[in-house]
């Protein structure tokens, strides 16, 4: 009740105190549950989730205020200060049980840059400080081990491998080999190869984070006016499963450049344009092989970039189960950009894929 009555408080001395009030009484009339670790967790073959971050310093030096609500019938309100572990719970710890079945699971962070994805996905990695508050990598791999336990996963024989590779600029480099850059092929299968791709066995979590660690060293970032160190590249993390030297199953956490379009760029170097429009065009085309999916079209356009070719097989096939996590600002200055990210969050959730519609 104090809480309420203090932002009630401090939206009256606002400049836009009447829009800051409607926001609050619209608010209060929203039947939210929160996310809990306790809530019975259901398995999915598509999950989406919206992450809204707090007002940072910048945008409350500028008179910014909160304008995101992320209410829902069949979705949950992730505040603020809602531990990772509890993020997990319900969108990339259900992925781990599918994995062990066969499955290609995929986990992607999408948003503006700036906004969290690097950090929800990857966290600060430290090999003498892996709590399971730091990010995704840490929390998926420390699940995949821990089901390896397990006399059923024992009896499967298999060995766990770490791949990390970016697309940047239209080109896949394996940040685990020196940035090598690699060919991305189709095989007689149908299925995605990315080829030469370094992939490292690892036999405990201090493995895995010495090798996101190597990566994220050379990982191509780089200034923003949102963040000082954000990713200009689209990073893959991938968790493979082998049994007798064959492909068994795969995990993939993917870290998607910002999806803004000229904030940055527009007062950017010619080097930086070129790199904002790449990224822009792959997102495009992620865009478009969503509305191909989404309206049950004969033919879905994959080939139209490096990140839905590689992206590929997170949304085809019976075996496939994908979780999105759309990170985003609360504020009003960035409602733009918040929309858009929230479009392809909308657009993930109402995906039915036609198994016979493959580009």
């Amino acid at each position: 009740m104090q809480e309420q009555q203090d932002q009630q408080a401090t939206a009256s001395l606002h400049p836009r105190s009447d829009v800051m009030a409607m926001i609050q009484k619209c608010c209060s009339h929203l039947d939210c549950e929160a996310l809990q670790a306790t809530i019975p967790c259901q398995p999915h073959h598509i999950c989406v989730c919206v992450q809204k971050q707090p007002l940072n310093q910048q945008e409350a030096e500028l008179n910014d205020f909160d304008v995101v609500t992320v209410p829902g019938q069949d979705m949950v309100m992730v505040h603020e200060a809602k531990q990772k572990l509890d993020l997990t719970w319900h969108t990339a710890q259900p992925l781990v049980e599918t994995i062990f079945q066969g499955s290609m699971a995929t986990c992607f962070a999408c948003g503006q840059r700036g906004s969290g994805k690097t950090h929800t996905i990857r966290g600060s990695l430290s090999i003498k400080n892996s709590e399971p508050s730091e990010g995704f990598y840490v929390m998926v791999t420390e699940d995949v081990f821990c089901r390896l336990q397990d006399s059923s996963c024992q009896k499967l024989e298999l060995r766990v491998y770490g791949a990390f590779f970016e697309i940047y600029e239209s080109k896949v480099f394996d940040l685990l080999n020196w940035k090598k850059w690699l060919r991305v092929l189709e095989d007689c299968k149908q299925q995605i190869q990315v080829m030469g791709l370094w992939e490292e066995e690892v036999t405990s979590l201090q493995d895995v984070i010495k090798l996101i660690e190597t990566g994220s060293k050379c990982h191509t970032s780089g200034k923003t006016s949102a963040n000082t160190h954000s990713s200009w590249s689209h990073a893959i993390f991938q968790i493979i499963l082998k049994k007798r030297g064959h492909l068994y199953a795969k995990f993939s956490l993917i870290d998607l450049a910002g999806n803004e379009q000229g904030a940055d760029i527009s007062t950017a170097d010619r080097q930086t344009s070129l790199e904002g429009a790449k990224i822009k065009k792959s997102l495009l085309a992620l865009k478009n092989c969503i509305r191909a999916l989404g309206r049950n079209r004969s033919h879905t356009p994959f080939r139209a970039s490096k990140l839905t070719q590689v992206l590929r097989d997170s949304f085809i096939g019976e075996n496939s189960c994908t979780c999105t996590i759309a990170t985003v600002f609360p504020g009003m200055r960035s409602c733009k950009h918040t929309l858009k990210t929230l479009w392809y969050a909308n657009r993930m959730k109402e995906l039915v894929v036609n198994l016979n519609s493959l580009g």
